[in-house]
């Protein structure tokens, strides 16, 4: 019994203490994982005006620059609407249109390579036209493939930047009527959604940027919206710069442009919602209908192949 009793304690202890130990051991990882979050939110906010703002766009490995002059990115329009459209894919890199000329390449020459290597190691290898014609569609993938990553990216980002805007200009109202002006409420916002909205803050910190360089707040603006290319973000730069053309009130037109975000933002959430019944009659016609068709005429089925089929055969 006395034996007992001790193993008893002994446990009890030994939970009692595994728990306390884990407590404190997570309340210690948490204050560590706390301030290093304030830590770097303090290094990103010191290291954001010296980030490059003017950058050199020209490519300086040879091997690169040799790819950009042989390409179709030698000539500067071409390169200027793929910069462009990398941009708004997320990849802003100066040599991101080399790259992408490069991977399409080998993707498009890769692809139908590999095809062939394979070919003896199958049992039935292809020959002849098939084995042409699957070459040439493996070398047609390979090059709309990248294309269609970089579009399906910029549409996530421009997707994203809708979701995450009406919060920004929430935050951005509050700020501009606590007394901000407009360039330190961008700065404000900016460094406020770093965590929650990444790519609004992006935006929002390259305008700051722009600012704090002499940029004009027209040009800086127009240029935000180009960059991105979202046409909630191209009315808000139209309307701000309306707004200093005319010498109205900033945080009373934030504030009406504010609502009507909200008001747009409800609309879509309810043209989703009506989307709804018409998009569950695809499983209901595809599942739901077969099955009830099947049970409604198996008996008619059943009555059938057991009094007429027999009658017909002439067995009685």
């Amino acid at each position: 019994m006395n034996l007992s009793l001790v193993e008893i304690l002994i446990e009890v202890f030994t939970f009692a203490f595994v728990v306390v130990f884990t407590y404190a051991a997570v309340r210690g990882v948490d204050v560590f994982m706390t301030v290093r979050r304030r830590l770097g939110s303090n290094v990103a906010q010191s290291q954001a005006p010296t980030g490059s703002l003017i950058r050199d766009q020209n490519v300086k490995n040879p091997f690169l620059r040799w790819v950009q002059s042989s390409s179709s990115l030698s000539e500067e329009k071409d390169r200027t609407k793929l910069r462009r459209d990398l941009s708004m894919a997320g990849f802003d890199h100066p040599a991101a249109p080399v790259w992408y000329i490069i991977v399409r390449f080998a993707v498009a020459v890769g692809l139908p390579i590999a095809f062939l290597l394979c070919q003896p190691l199958l049992p039935s290898p292809m020959t002849g036209l098939p084995l042409i014609l699957g070459a040439l569609l493996l070398c047609a993938i390979g090059l709309i493939l990248p294309r269609a990553v970089v579009d399906n990216r910029a549409g996530a980002r421009r997707e994203q930047l809708e979701i995450e805007f009406p919060d920004a200009l929430d935050l951005m109202v509050v700020c501009v009527e606590a007394g901000l002006g407009l360039e330190a409420a961008f700065v404000r916002v900016g460094e406020d959604v770093q965590r929650s909205h990444p790519r609004i803050a992006e935006a929002f910190n390259r305008v700051s940027q722009e600012f704090r360089a002499g940029r004009s707040r027209a040009d800086a603006l127009r240029a935000m919206a180009d960059r991105n290319d979202v046409d909630t973000l191209k009315s808000f730069v139209a309307l701000l710069v309306q707004t200093e053309t005319l010498g109205a009130s900033i945080g009373q037109t934030l504030r009406t442009y504010a609502g009507e975000m909200r008001e747009h933002r409800f609309l879509r959430a309810e043209e989703k919602a009506m989307r709804i019944p018409v998009l569950l009659t695809l499983p209901l016609v595809a599942c739901i209908l077969p099955v009830i068709v099947t049970a409604l005429l198996l008996p008619p089925i059943l009555d059938v192949s057991r009094t007429l089929v027999p009658a017909l055969a002439g067995h009685h």
